[in-house]
């Protein structure tokens, strides 16, 4: 079963769901199953979003419209999707084609879990770094 998950960061006229709930519907989601939320992305507590992830079974599928829906960070994103992965349940992203019922999809993660944990490596590195300089100052 396809489920959709949608987000916009304000509750306003200027931001409405229209357009991610078409491209959701078109895709295959039944309407009964689209998650929603109205809140901005970097926000942990989107009511929507633990909806739809307690709502998907083993075998399902989330799909979103665009990446950026569903995490704003790199690594909240890849989280969510592990998160996903290890209970059975596929992703896929509409706008970035990436799926991970393929291996092209498949492929994406991992070069995104690359990435998360060269940004990681750097942060750290970066840390060091400035303990290092803070000592030699005194």
């Amino acid at each position: 079963m396809l489920v959709g998950y949608m987000r916009v960061s304000t509750d306003g006229d200027r931001q409405v769901l229209d357009l991610q709930r078409d491209a959701l519907v078109t895709a295959g989601v039944d309407e009964r199953h689209l998650f929603e939320d109205r809140v901005s992305g970097s926000r942990t507590d989107r009511a929507g979003l633990a909806k739809a992830l307690a709502f998907v079974r083993p075998g399902d599928c989330l799909v979103v419209w665009k990446l950026d829906r569903l995490g704003r960070s790199l690594p909240h994103l890849l989280t969510t999707v592990t998160g996903l992965k290890e209970r059975g349940i596929a992703f896929r992203s509409l706008t970035e084609q990436m799926d991970t019922t393929t291996p092209q999809g498949e492929l994406l993660f991992h070069v995104f879990g690359a990435l998360a944990q060269f940004e990681r490596s750097l942060t750290q590195e970066r840390v060091r770094a400035g303990v290092a300089a803070a000592r030699r100052r005194g």
